[in-house]
């Protein structure tokens, strides 16, 4: 069966029934419907363990990380612990492009699959709708005679389509869009710990500067209220449940390959006060999600990550090696000793397949052991909990053992030191280059150096270009330009060619979706 069919064949529990699993009373829910609901603020003393699953450079398979969070989740359930997996929401974007939905496969997977991957409970609107006001007042504020003096906009509209016509248009001025999950308010929203430090975020935002080349920033046009009524319904976290009735929470969804990859804090705060063991993931592969999981929302919330997973398969690093495993294992290697860097607390988790050989499994746990890394394989896209009974088993020792934790840089350093650090010692390159517009950005940017820094580039290879699939080390990357994304409290720097606005692929995934007798289908 299709993992539309599976989900659809769950016998999915009320919400309410879900919700007392972590103790929250029928008050603490905003229902919507009998299968999801908003969770209301509530208080707690609890401090659970904090699981990060990651993985290997993506392959066009994927490589199963939500898939395999929600087998951990789903097995330490079945072991009677008290778990909880907190995700991102999907995007549409790639829903309909090629990447297709992401709230797992197989028989892990969270329900109502369909309606979270499309629409769900209106946060990615809710998003976007704040920040297209904000573009719309800031053109409306230069119209009528611009008392702010704002001689070059920054901030920019977004849409949750992929839709590449939309990277360049000229009207009275150039404008570009960005999609939602690459979005400035995306990314504040999801580093928000409240309310009032969403509105304090909102309005930091620096919308351009004026002609004196000063900053000019979104509380100056009085919009910040208005903008805080649009989140007020989306900055409660989502609760839905697994196949196997297991709670839930899904709540933000920024790209890892652009943004910082992480649910918002606020869920992963609120899993942490309501269960022992909170899984949650970082999107792409670990040089992206895992290194700004650790070195933005860990270094700007004080976490602590108890244990990383780091998620491979025989195909993607197959992939990598260009149908050699033995070369793409080098791409395994440099993951480890990048994460290594952060934790020593850390599991490779091979997520199995039908056609993966016995030769080839035994290749990378041997390839593990001699590392002196914890192997474990699972199985849940076919056997549900059962199949991450092992894992969950080897992540409880591993969360037993001394949390080490450090980040990778001080936050002190100057901003090229903070990119010449991450290049070198995550992606290993040799070299650092930097157009002339970058340098000029980041001697403009000198009074937030502090700030930490957040990548954007290609999710398919350590370098700059997507073709480099198998080269890990000793190459050079270019800092194309520089966006200070002042709300969100961090500096993004785009290495290469890399957009903020995906197009479609040459065949689509909108090609295989429809809805027949009020059922979905062709949703993946």
């Amino acid at each position: 069966m299709t993992d539309i069919e599976i989900a659809r064949e769950c016998n999915k529990k009320d919400i309410v029934e879900i919700g007392k699993k972590l103790g929250l009373k029928k008050e603490d829910l905003v229902l919507y419907g009998n299968d999801k609901a908003k969770i209301n603020d509530v208080k707690s003393n609890k401090f659970g363990k904090l699981i990060l699953v990651t993985a290997t450079s993506p392959c066009p398979a994927g490589e199963g990380k939500t898939t395999v969070s929600i087998g951990l989740h789903d097995a330490l359930c079945s072991l009677n612990k008290n778990s909880l997996v907190v995700l991102r929401e999907p995007s549409m974007g790639p829903v309909f492009g090629m990447k297709g939905g992401a709230t797992g496969g197989g028989y892990s997977q969270v329900v109502p699959m369909d309606e979270i991957n499309l629409h769900f409970t209106g946060d990615f609107a809710a998003i976007e709708a704040a920040n297209n006001l904000l573009c719309a007042a800031i053109d409306s504020h230069i119209y009528f005679g611009n008392k702010l003096d704002i001689k070059e906009v920054y901030f920019h509209r977004c849409l949750d389509v992929n839709d590449r016509f939309l990277r360049k248009i000229n009207g009275e001025r150039e404008e570009s869009f960005n999609i939602t999950a690459a979005s400035e308010i995306m990314a504040l929203f999801c580093l928000a710990k409240d309310m009032d430090d969403l509105k304090e975020k909102l309005g930091n935002i620096a919308i351009g500067i004026n002609s004196k080349d000063e900053l000019v920033y979104a509380k100056e046009l009085n919009i910040v209220g208005s903008m805080a009524v649009l989140l007020k319904d989306a900055i409660k976290p989502n609760l839905v449940q697994t196949l196997e009735n297991n709670p839930a929470i899904i709540h933000g969804g920024p790209f890892a390959n652009i943004a910082h990859g992480c649910n918002s804090v606020i869920a992963t705060k609120l899993g942490l006060s309501l269960a022992d063991y909170v899984v949650t993931e970082a999107g792409f592969g670990a040089d992206l999600g895992a290194e700004k999981f650790f070195d933005i929302k860990c270094r700007l919330n004080d976490l602590k990550p108890d244990c990383i997973v780091l998620v491979t398969t025989v195909r993607g690093l197959k992939y990598h090696g260009r149908d050699d495993l033995k070369v793409g294992l080098d791409n395994l290697d440099t993951h480890i000793d990048n994460l290594l860097l952060y934790s020593s607390n850390l599991i490779v988790d091979l997520n199995l397949f039908d056609d993966d050989s016995e030769e080839d499994i035994n290749t990378i746990k041997e390839f593990c052991e001699n590392k002196g890394i914890t192997f474990e394989m699972s199985s849940a896209y076919k056997d549900g909990s059962k199949g991450a009974i092992n894992l969950a088993n080897k992540v409880m020792d591993i969360c037993n053992n001394k949390n080490d934790f450090k980040l990778l840089y001080e936050d002190n350093l100057d901003i090229k030191s903070k990119i010449d650090i991450i290049c070198k010692k995550i992606y290993h390159a040799d070299k650092v280059n930097y157009s002339d517009r970058a340098i000029e950005k980041i001697n403009n940017l000198e009074e937030f150096s502090d700030y930490p820094v957040c990548i954007a580039k290609t999710q398919y290879s350590f370098t700059d270009s997507a073709k480099a699939i198998d080269i890990n080390r000793g190459f050079e990357v270019t800092v194309r330009d520089i966006r200070l994304y002042n709300g969100a409290g961090f500096i993004t720097i785009l290495l290469g060619n890399i957009m903020t606005m995906p197009g479609l692929p040459k065949v689509p995934n909108y090609e295989h979706i429809d809805i027949e007798e009020g059922n979905i289908i062709g949703l993946s």
